[in-house]
């Protein structure tokens, strides 16, 4: 009855902090990251401490409700019988795949109560399932391991490919690689075995390579990629360029592109869309080169601004580093790093869900897009770990692990009713006039504030 009592005080006052827990233990509860850690680590084992644990501690760092791993640690001290160092040793050993076991089942759990919500966005483009693709290379790390001390340039712990679904807002895959300095096309094999039928990737130029666009070809699957000016084998323009018209940012011209793939000796024939820019690009260029397979029946004026939602994962990029820790500067070794990023992917999707809610609950004015994490983040920093303190772990689990995806979808609904929207609404900026011309050079170091004031 307290507990109840208690339960329903924080819904009330501070419901997405109490959301972000639900979703978090509906995601992934405990038994279920372990059985993940049982079925991928190839090399490790559980011993003493389960792997639920070290990502529950890795969580408390990523979100920010802790300022630092080893603060996590000693926050969680009385649940766990390990010491520091084995903390730490766990960390350096867990291997990729079950790094990215993480990402594949957030999504895969959170993807039926998205659809419950009926809170996924309409088709980018109808008939086909996007997915668009990045990479990213993590920050360098402190110079913590003994080798690096010496060194003056920046550890690189690793780089991840990742794959948004725009339509869901979830990071729906990651390919962890361990070598900070390995090409992103590198991974493009181990990708190309996850493609299926009527897909779409989109892509920047990075990836526009013949193996990755005769291979999505050859899976039935379709793409929306830049085209880089050096990785193409035997390519040819045919016939003359058209106009089409004009799209959001420019021009809009298309020719066909034919490229040969010399393993197996075929050729494919693309539609190439050039977008003449009114505005050039960070880079100086003017004119961009997107490649497609899609059929003449896709109007190039759509594909054309199909290409511009890849900013989307640009923002999931930019509010991993913003608004939370996901690149956690003292994990210097690789597996440790892109463990730690992989629970931001995880935690991005938990929140991605919150805001879904949010918006399922408000309806107009409370889009996705419109909610801002840095203000949810702020909002759960400052409520979680008392949150914690009052409701035990078992009530937790009780209350949201075993809900179907209906049930938790209604639940989340309710609790959304209790948010106030306008905190958690981005702020539109204003443009800054530039700094005035400063008086005084070099000579006047500082000034009285009290007098200048008196003067005015």
């Amino acid at each position: 009855m307290i507990l109840g009592k208690v339960f329903e005080r924080f819904a009330r006052k501070s419901p997405v902090t109490v959301m972000l827990r639900g979703v978090l233990e509906h995601a992934l509860p405990k038994q279920r990251i372990d059985e993940l850690f049982r079925k991928h680590a190839v090399t490790q084992r559980e011993d003493q401490l389960l792997f639920s644990s070290v990502v529950n501690v890795l969580s408390l760092a990523v979100t920010g409700s802790r300022g630092s791993v080893h603060a996590a640690y000693q926050a969680s001290a009385d649940e766990l019988t390990v010491s520091a160092h084995a903390l730490y040793d766990k960390l350096q050993k867990t291997e990729p795949q079950v790094s990215q076991a993480l990402v594949r089942e957030s999504a895969a759990r959170l993807t039926p109560v998205l659809k419950a919500m009926k809170a996924t966005s309409e088709p980018l483009l109808p008939g086909y399932r996007t997915k668009i693709l990045d990479g990213k290379h993590l920050d360098g790390t402190d110079h913590r391991i003994a080798e690096t001390r010496r060194l003056s340039g920046a550890p690189l712990p690793g780089h991840l490919l990742v794959v948004l679904d725009p339509e869901l807002s979830l990071a729906i895959d990651a390919f962890p690689c361990e070598d900070g300095y390995a090409q992103e096309r590198s991974l493009l094999p181990e990708l190309l075995e996850t493609v299926t039928a009527k897909d779409l990737w989109i892509a920047d130029r990075n990836f526009c390579t013949t193996g990755f666009l005769f291979g999505l070809d050859a899976r039935k699957a379709f793409f929306l990629i830049r085209q880089h000016g050096t990785t193409l084998s035997g390519k040819r323009l045919k016939g003359r360029k058209r106009r089409r018209g004009r799209c959001e940012t420019g021009e809009v011209y298309e020719q066909a592109l034919e490229i040969d793939d010399p393993e197996t000796d075929t050729t494919l024939v693309l539609r190439r869309i050039s977008i003449v820019l009114d505005k050039p690009t960070r880079d100086g260029d003017r004119e961009i080169h997107l490649l497609s397979n899609l059929p003449e029946s896709e109007r190039v004026i759509k594909l054309g601004e199909l290409y511009l939602d890849r900013w989307r994962i640009e923002n999931l990029f930019g509010e991993l580093k913003q608004s939370l820790m996901a690149e956690i500067k003292t994990l210097c070794y690789p597996k440790a790093a892109l463990l730690a990023f992989c629970v931001g992917l995880l935690t991005y999707n938990v929140i991605s869900v919150l805001k879904s809610a949010l918006s399922a609950a408000h309806g107009e004015g409370a889009e996705i897009q419109r909610l801002s994490t840095y203000y949810l983040a702020e909002e759960i920093d400052a409520v979680y770990e008392g949150m914690m303190i009052a409701i035990p772990g078992v009530t937790w689990t009780r209350t949201f692990a075993r809900l179907a995806p209906k049930q938790m979808a209604k639940l989340l609904i309710e609790l959304a009713g209790n948010a106030k929207v306008p905190r958690f609404k981005k702020r539109q900026r204003t443009t800054r006039s530039p700094p005035p011309q400063r008086t005084g050079g070099n000579r006047q170091r500082h000034v009285s504030t009290q007098r200048i004031l008196a003067q005015r």
